[in-house]
C-alpha cells in the first residue's frame, strides 16, 4: 500500500518497532483489524472491543502470514515483528492519515442526524457518472470504519466519498482530520443522539467541525431548508452552498409529481441558472433533497447537466435503506437499517405516498435520552394523523409510539408488540393481501428479520 512501509507507520503513530530491521522499509499489502481477514503481507492492528480483546488473536495472525502486528500491549520477546503504540484506536487513525495524505484524490466528506447513507449513494451514482469513485461501505462510518474505507482506495480512484457518524462530542474531529475532505456536505441537524448531544445546538457543533478540517480552497453543501444550516455563516473564509426547496437554495427543485413507491419527477435548477426535469427513482421528498445535494457535489466536481441527470435517475437501491421490496403479496418498503424521529417521519411519508392499504411496523428508537418517551409518542401521533391504517409498535419504548397512535385518531388501527416474536405470531392475522408495508427501527432492533418474514407471507 502506497507509503505505508513498516518505518512510516512506526514514526506517524509514535510507536516503537521490536522486530527485524531489514523489515523497516516494506510496505504492508493491506491494514485491517479484523482477525479473519488477515493474508500475508498485511499489517494487523489489534484494536480490543467492549466484550473481545484482540491481542489474543495475534498468534492466529501470524500463522496467516502477517507483516506486522501494532499492540498497545508489550508483547515482550517474539518471533514476529510488531509496533508498540499507545493505543491502538488512534494509531488506526494515523495510519489511515498517513495512507489518504498519499492521494491526490478529491474528498467528499458527509455527515448528518439523517440521510448520510441515502444521501452518499446518490452523489456516488452522480459522480461516477465521470470519474472512478470510492465510497464508505454499509455503515463504516465511524472511527473503525472510517480508516478501513480509507484503506480501501487505490490509484485508480478519482473520487473518494466518505460518510462521518457520530453520538458524542469530539468524534468528528477525529475522523474529519482524518478525511480532511475537499468538499463538505451536512444532510440536516436532527435529535438523533440526543442523549449525548443534550440539543440540537450541540449537534450542529460537533457535525460542523468537519468543516474545520475542510482543505483550503474547500466547498461547504448544506440543506437550506434545515433552520440551522440556513444560518450558518461562511467557515474558513467560504460561503455555503445551499441545495432545498427555498428560494435561498442555489441548488432547487420545483414542479414535483409523486409518482407512488416509483419516486419523484420534478425540476432541478442549477446555479447557473440551467435546469433539468428528472425522476428521482426511490419515493419521498427527502430523495429529492438528496438528489439536489448530488446535484451540488457533481456541478461542483464539473460534470455536465446530462451526467448529474443520468447519475440521479440510475441511483440504485440498498438493502434496508428505502429499498422497495415487491413480492407475490405485499409491497414491502424496507427502511430498517436504522432510526430517529426525523426519519421515521420521512419513512412514514414515503409509505403515505402507496396506492391501497398501509402498514408499519416501527420499533424502538434508541440514544434518544431522556425525552425518548415523548419522541416515540409524537411519531406514533404523526403516523396516526398521516392516516396510516395499522401501525405496529414493537419493543418497550414503541409501547409509547403506539399509545400516541391510539389517542391521536380513531381511524388507525393501532396495537403494541413487545418483541418481534410477539409481532411475527400476530402476523398472519393484522397484514392482508396487498398491503404496503414500512418497516423501520433502530439497527439494533434486527428488524431485517421481519423483512425476511414478510417475503414469505402467503395469506
Amino acid at each position: 500500500m502506497k507509503n505505508l512501509t513498516l518505518r512510516n507507520i512506526t514514526q506517524t503513530c509514535q510507536g516503537t518497532y521490536y522486530g527485524d530491521s531489514a523489515l523497516l522499509d516494506r510496505e504492508a499489502e493491506g491494514v485491517v483489524i479484523d482477525s479473519r481477514k488477515v493474508k500475508p503481507g498485511y499489517l494487523f492492528v489489534a484494536i480490543d472491543g467492549a466484550n473481545v480483546n484482540a491481542h489474543k488473536f495475534i498468534p492466529d495472525t501470524v500463522k496467516s502470514g502477517a507483516l506486522c502486528v501494532v499492540s498497545h500491549e508489550d508483547l515482550g520477546e517474539t518471533d514476529f515483528p510488531y509496533i508498540l503504540v499507545e493505543s491502538t484506536g488512534q494509531a488506526l487513525l494515523d495510519i489511515a492519515k498517513l495512507y489518504r495524505d498519499s492521494f491526490d484524490i478529491k474528498v467528499v466528506g458527509i455527515t448528518g442526524s439523517a440521510g448520510k447513507t441515502s444521501t452518499k449513494e446518490m452523489i456516488a451514482s452522480v459522480a461516477a457518472q465521470k470519474y472512478c469513485v470510492h465510497k464508505t461501505l454499509g455503515n463504516f462510518n465511524n472511527e473503525w470504519g472510517l480508516p478501513i474505507t480509507i484503506f480501501g482506495m487505490d490509484e485508480t480512484h478519482q473520487v473518494a466519498i466518505l460518510e462521518m457518524g457520530v453520538n458524542h462530542f469530539g468524534e468528528m474531529r477525529r475522523l474529519s482530520s482524518v478525511a480532511a475532505p475537499d468538499i463538505c456536505v451536512i444532510t440536516n441537524i436532527g435529535v438523533a443522539h440526543l442523549e449525548f448531544f443534550k440539543t440540537r445546538e450541540g449537534i450542529f457543533r460537533e457535525k460542523t467541525q468537519m468543516i474545520q478540517d475542510m482543505k483550503n480552497g474547500g466547498t461547504i453543501i448544506l440543506n437550506g431548508d434545515d433552520d440551522l444550516l440556513a444560518q450558518t455563516s461562511p467557515i474558513k473564509g467560504v460561503s455555503p452552498i445551499f441545495f432545498g426547496f427555498g428560494d435561498n437554495s442555489q441548488f432547487r427543485a420545483d414542479n414535483m409529481q409523486a409518482l407512488g413507491l416509483k419516486g419523484t419527477a420534478c425540476t432541478i435548477h442549477l446555479p447557473d441558472q440551467t435546469s433539468f426535469d428528472c425522476t428521482v427513482p426511490l419515493p419521498g421528498i427527502h430523495m429529492v433533497s438528496n438528489a439536489l445535494a448530488g446535484a451540488a457535489v457533481g456541478y461542483t466536481l464539473g460534470l455536465t447537466t446530462e451526467e448529474i441527470k443520468a447519475g440521479i435517475e440510475g441511483l440504485p437501491s440498498i438493502p434496508g435503506r428505502n429499498n422497495i421490496i415487491k413480492t407475490e403479496h405485499l409491497i414491502i418498503l424496507d427502511d430498517c437499517y436504522n432510526a430517529n424521529p426525523v426519519s421515521m417521519k420521512a419513512s412514514i411519508d414515503v409509505l403515505n405516498m402507496a396506492i391501497g392499504r398501509k402498514v408499519a411496523i416501527l420499533g424502538d428508537m434508541n440514544e434518544l435520552g431522556e425525552d425518548a418517551q415523548e419522541l416515540h409518542q409524537n411519531v406514533g401521533e404523526y403516523a396516526a394523523q398521516q392516516g396510516v391504517d395499522l401501525i405496529c409498535g414493537i419493543g418497550p419504548l414503541s409501547r409509547h409510539l403506539a399509545d400516541g397512535a391510539s389517542k391521536c385518531s380513531s381511524q388507525s388501527e393501532a396495537v403494541w408488540f413487545e418483541s418481534k416474536a410477539a409481532f411475527l405470531d400476530a402476523a398472519k392475522d393484522l397484514i392482508r393481501e396487498g398491503d404496503n408495508v414500512l418497516v423501520k427501527a433502530s439497527h439494533g432492533m434486527q428488524f431485517p428479520d421481519i423483512i425476511d418474514a414478510l417475503k414469505q407471507f402467503n395469506q
